[in-house]
């Protein structure tokens, strides 16, 4: 019965699950543009990590998105090295489902990225999205360095205030330095490509972000 409950509070370092020192297999291509899954951010590209509910739908958001230059689903937010799938689910490993994004901020900003992030989905739900419900479905942005947060926690604090004049809750969206990045199994990478009628999950608020130097919705 280990996978089978939906636990809606974090474990602790201490408490989650083992995992394994080896990383698990998957894809190393892009299977809708054929670029390396794996490869770090070269000259000029930056690269960001965001959790906006199930990866499958949330993955298609970027690599639709022009400027972005590779997408590739895993695991962050969490203490247990190299998790599987079930064991992301389990609610046992601390992640969350994530979606790695390389990108030309010459082409698309972050603020750009973080105005989609945002609108694509309910920030406010807490340990759900929707009808997905559990931790590793929680909201998250995880950056790789001080300038990025720095420009996050704006964004959230412009679309806060959106939400508050529409009447909306608290974001629950957790903001933090990228502690690891674990890619998924094979089968999850560009799934919705994969499977073009498979279950997306990726909904929104409704509520537009605003974009630098923005005091209302649109």
């Amino acid at each position: 019965m280990l996978f089978s409950r939906k636990p809606l509070a974090l474990p602790s370092r201490d408490t989650a699950l083992p995992g394994r020192a080896m990383a698990i297999p998957t894809a190393t291509t892009h299977f809708v543009n054929g670029r390396d899954l794996n490869a770090p951010a070269a000259e000029g590209q930056r690269e960001i990590v965001f959790a906006l509910g199930c990866f499958w739908g949330a993955e298609r958001v970027f690599w639709e998105t022009e400027g972005v230059y590779v997408t590739q689903v895993g695991y962050a937010g969490g203490y247990t090295p190299n998790p599987t799938y079930e064991e992301a689910c389990s609610g046992q490993t601390g992640h969350t489902e994530v979606v790695r994004v390389v990108y030309d901020p010459a082409i698309v900003t972050l603020d750009a990225l973080l105005k989609l992030f945002w609108e694509s989905h309910d920030p406010t739900q807490g340990m759900r999205q929707g009808n997905d419900i559990g931790t590793q479905y929680r909201s998250a942005i995880y950056v790789s360095d001080e300038t990025d947060l720095a420009a996050v926690q704006a964004s959230q604090a412009a679309y806060q205030s959106a939400l508050t004049a529409a009447g909306r809750g608290e974001i629950t969206t957790e903001v933090k330095t990228l502690d690891a990045f674990y890619p998924a199994e094979d089968y999850h990478q560009q799934y919705l490509a994969k499977n073009p009628g498979g279950y997306c999950g990726i909904g929104g608020t409704g509520v537009s972000c605003p974009m630098p130097g923005a005091h209302a919705l649109d």
